[in-house]
């Protein structure tokens, strides 16, 4: 088996470099205990509907409410004080702590707006705040937009003690009144959600009065007033606008409704939420009203449109074939839907696109209208948006749920010069991404036995062939198709039809979509997707039968099997425990691998490491091109995890890749199988040198019922008792059949309420004896005997190959990864994180497991953790017995909604089988 082991590795793929990737996964969260926790407990470690971020001197705050109705609304600032320390770097190693998630969570020091971390009460005072939705620092003072109470708090030093009170109110005369009515002048706010402090200067985004107020100086006294306004002629001045017209009056000098204000020192940025742009000034406004040089996600200063696609978007098609009508999609990276937050850190500018659930990156500072962004983080790609609340379920899980990699409605954003902070107020946390010198993207994430997983589809053939009878069969891909059409000859057979289709699929360059493959035992067409996941469960598959002439009626039978192709999942989707493989470029400096007699894995090898949630994780090898590690066990309480690759070059230096996001299923298993294209010969072995047989307990006990199982003239039949349960049955029967049975013996199945029977004696000489099984009239027990003869004897652990294939009805066993966590609590216990299993041999996958061989069902006699071994599980099935000769049997095996990747495995029947 050690040897076997040694085949499970898998060859490399390509990825490239950059700063941030589409698609990247946070490093780090806050306010949350894993990535996809979503607690609502108020306290220092959790945060509510988060607003406002800032950063400052290693610290972090964060206006702990927000105005998009998430919740809860906790009415207060928290301050990390030392955030740098709280979380280690990402070129830091992470010593192994024993902690869930070593980069998740976070302890505020000091909370505003309430006395402790557990009061949230709205207070109109000098210590309390109602909605604050913002906050900005200079690392000495500090500004609070606190929007319900109309007024702008400010501290002149970062406070230390909880409830600390506010030396400065703007927008109100004291700390105790709010002004009514409201009033439009150079002292008033409304409902403010922006502000930002730079070289001396304070600026307001005074939300709902529509522009932005700029203090020249940090006022030092209440009720200051401010120095200028920028998208209103003059302070006493602020429009309401009529949102039921199209024109909203959008200008270059013009706001509605701006959420928030930054600067780099050089230029300005406000969030213009109302027109659905980010205004840049390329240099700090000196008059009030003063139009901006530059705006974002709009063609023009005169346009208001969400997501303008049609203007901003390249074109996806057309209406259909016969309407050459573009269309366009409803988003790109050119547009906006409800911005939020605009930041720049000197070089990049980042925009949270909250109604696009996204962050776009921008690579430089534009300078003209309507760039496009160069990297999008929240979502996979520029047309996406795929962020959903809903919670996940058996039949249809959400495993993307609070994922690292989306950002659901991203509020504001922090920079601490390297790393980028996201609030995100409906998750209840704060992401941290952090670019990289090496990338990673999620579709190079595999588990490590199925690699990928390809759609089939079949096209089967019966009846009887006539002469210039034709049949068409069509692939496409949703947008193209093309067509194959074959017209019978003579002395055609449904065989030689099957070989000339495949031929014709696979003619030159062959199909774009599939790859053909011809099954004459089932004369059929199997037709495999080139793309791999889900993607090839969007290829489509048509037939239609022409008779010779138009009097005549075909005689062919042609049944595809469905009209698009089907079983792909991504092998992204990763079990708890699974052996995974990570592809890329320039991973390590040298090829290492673990020995394969390890009994535990390191967690650094060649000078890499691997982290899913900050946890160190085993390794059993690593390249230049790939890395093969194990998923820590302890993940199973989250539906997504963050993983990075931190690597020690050879001239000394540190290499970090991205951190990816995959999400973990609570099984999702894949087969290991040797090399070559998919579907791969299975890795499987024979399961027993003595011949065997399985009798199933299934039904309803009843009292009194009698089941029996007879071996050639020898019955056992047992009598069920009250309060029987089927085990009960199973292992009285057992018990009869060991007690004077002279040619075999009897055990428990690992899986299921079955009977596993075997030969006394090794070798072929145990096969042919008879089984059969009876239950008394009326009973509601029910005993079935999958063979009606022990079977198959050949030498336990012996590999199947073309040249020693497997027989219907034998017992083999095959290797896999993903099958989740096991039974009984001695096993879950042994299944320790990189280390060989020790635990009882006799243990099952929580998640019972199914499987398929040729079509038809494989009794799974067992499916657990494989003693002695790391991360492998072992499947042992009894093939059915009327599975017809095929070198080339497809199988796969399935948990739930999850189905492995499909393998072939040689099969010679001793006798032929009817069709």
């Amino acid at each position: 088996m050690r040897k076997l082991l040694s085949l499970f590795l898998l060859p490399a793929a390509m990825l490239c470099a950059a700063d941030y990737i589409t698609g990247q996964a946070a490093r780090i969260v806050i306010g949350q205990s894993t990535f996809t926790a979503s607690d609502e407990t108020t306290s220092d470690k959790t945060v509510g509907g988060a607003g406002g971020v800032a950063y400052a001197n290693n610290t972090l705050f964060v206006a702990d409410a927000n105005r998009v109705g998430a919740g809860p609304i906790n009415n207060r600032v928290l301050i990390f004080r030392n955030i740098g320390q709280q979380f280690p770097s990402a070129t830091d190693q992470i010593a192994p702590s024993g902690m869930r998630c070593p980069l998740c969570g976070g302890q505020a020091s000091t909370v505003l707006g309430q006395p402790d971390f557990t009061t949230t009460s709205i207070n109109l005072t000098r210590t309390g705040m109602r909605l604050p939705t913002a906050v900005a620092t200079d690392g000495t003072v500090l500004a609070v937009a606190d929007t319900l109470n109309n007024r702008i708090l400010i501290w002149n030093s970062i406070p230390a003690s909880n409830g600390a009170p506010a030396d400065i109110v703007l927008g109100q005369a004291d700390f105790t009144t709010v002004r009514q009515p409201i009033v439009v002048d150079n002292k008033s706010v409304r409902a403010p959600q922006g502000l930002w402090i730079q070289n001396g200067r304070l600026y307001v985004a005074d939300t709902q009065n529509h522009r932005v107020l700029i203090w020249n100086k940090i006022p030092t006294a209440n009720y200051a007033p401010a120095d200028m306004v920028l998208g209103q002629p003059n302070f006493n001045v602020a429009p309401e606008p009529d949102l039921t017209r199209v024109n909203l009056n959008a200008q270059a000098n013009t706001m509605l409704n701006p959420v928030s204000v930054t600067s780099d020192g050089t230029r300005l940025f406000v969030t213009d939420l109302g027109h659905n742009r980010v205004l840049i000034w390329n240099s700090i406004p000196t008059q009030t009203q003063q139009a901006a040089d530059v705006v974002v996600g709009q063609a023009d200063f005169t346009t208001a449109i969400a997501n303008d696609s049609s203007v901003l978007c390249e074109s996806n098609g057309t209406v259909s074939s016969t309407d050459s009508t573009k269309t366009y999609p409803v988003r790109c990276a050119a547009t906006l839907a409800n911005p939020r937050f605009a930041l720049s850190d000197g070089k990049r500018l980042y925009i949270a696109d909250g109604g696009n659930d996204r962050v776009l990156v921008f690579n430089t500072i534009p300078t003209s209208n309507a760039v496009r962004a160069d990297v999008i983080l929240g979502q996979k790609d520029e047309f996406a948006d795929d962020v959903t609340d809903n919670n996940s379920n058996i039949f249809n899980p959400n495993l993307g749920l609070f994922s690292p990699a989306q950002t659901r409605t991203p509020i504001s954003l922090a920079w601490d010069g390297a790393n980028l902070y996201v609030a995100e107020p409906y998750v209840r946390r704060v992401l941290v991404f952090t670019p990289s010198d090496t990338t990673l993207v999620n579709a190079k994430v595999r588990n490590a036995a199925s690699r990928e997983f390809f759609a089939l589809g079949q096209v089967g053939f019966s009846g009887t062939v006539t002469k210039d009878d034709s049949v068409k069969i069509t692939i496409g891909n949703g947008t193209t198709t093309k067509d194959y059409t074959y017209k019978f000859l003579t002395d055609d057979t449904l065989g030689t039809i099957v070989t000339k289709f495949v031929a014709l699929i696979n003619a030159g360059d062959g199909d774009p979509n599939v790859t053909a493959r011809a099954d004459l035992t089932f004369a059929q067409v199997d037709l495999i997707a080139k793309v791999g996941g889900e993607a090839g469960n969007g290829i489509t598959l048509a037939t239609v039968v022409t008779p010779a002439t138009t009097t005549s009626t075909a005689t062919i039978v042609v049944t595809p099997s469905g009209a698009f192709l089907s079983g792909a999942q991504s092998g992204q989707a990763i079990a708890p425990g699974s052996l995974i493989t990570i592809f890329g470029d320039n991973l390590a400096d040298q090829t290492v691998a673990a020995p394969d007699d390890a009994t535990e894995l390191p967690t650094k090898l060649g000078g890499v490491q691997v982290y899913i949630d900050g946890i160190r994780v085993p390794l059993k090898s690593v390249s230049p091109t790939e890395i093969t590690a194990q998923v820590p066990f302890e993940v199973f309480d989250a539906s997504s995890v963050s993983a990075y690759i931190r690597i020690e070059r050879a001239d000394g230096s540190v290499s970090v890749s991205n951190a990816l996001a995959f999400p973990v299923p609570a099984q999702n298993p894949g087969i290991f199988a040797m090399t070559g294209d998919d579907p791969r010969p299975v890795i499987a072995v024979h399961g027993s040198s003595y011949a065997t047989g399985l009798v199933s307990v299934d039904g309803t006990p009843i009292a009194g019922d009698v089941a029996t199982v007879k071996i050639d003239d020898r019955s056992y039949g047992y009598t069920v008792q009250a309060n029987d349960s089927l085990a009960n049955i199973r292992d009285g029967l057992i018990a009869l059949i060991n007690s004077t049975e002279p040619k075999l013996i009897a055990i428990p199945a690992a899986q299921f309420t079955r009977i596993r029977l075997r030969a006394r004696i090794p070798g072929p000489d145990g096969n042919n004896t008879a089984i059969a099984v009876s239950i008394s009239d009326g009973a509601a027990v029910v005993l079935t005997a999958t063979n009606p003869t022990l079977c198959c004897a050949n030498v336990e652990d012996s590999l199947i190959t073309e040249d020693n294939p497997a027989i219907p009805g034998e017992t083999i066993k095959i290797y896999a990864t993903g099958l989740g966590v096991v039974s009984p609590v001695e096993a879950q216990n042994a299944a320790i994180t990189g280390q060989a299993y020790n635990g009882p041999a006799v243990n099952t996958a929580n998640a019972s497991v199914s499987s398929l061989a040729g079509g038809k069902s494989a009794n799974v006699i067992s499916a657990g953790l494989k003693t002695g071994a790391i991360g492998i599980y072992e499947v042992v099935l009894e093939l059915n017995q009327s599975l017809p000769t095929n070198a080339t049997t497809l199988l796969n095996i399935s948990q739930d909604i999850y189905t492995s990747n499909s393998v072939t495995i040689p099969v010679q029947s001793p006798i032929p089988v009817a069709n």
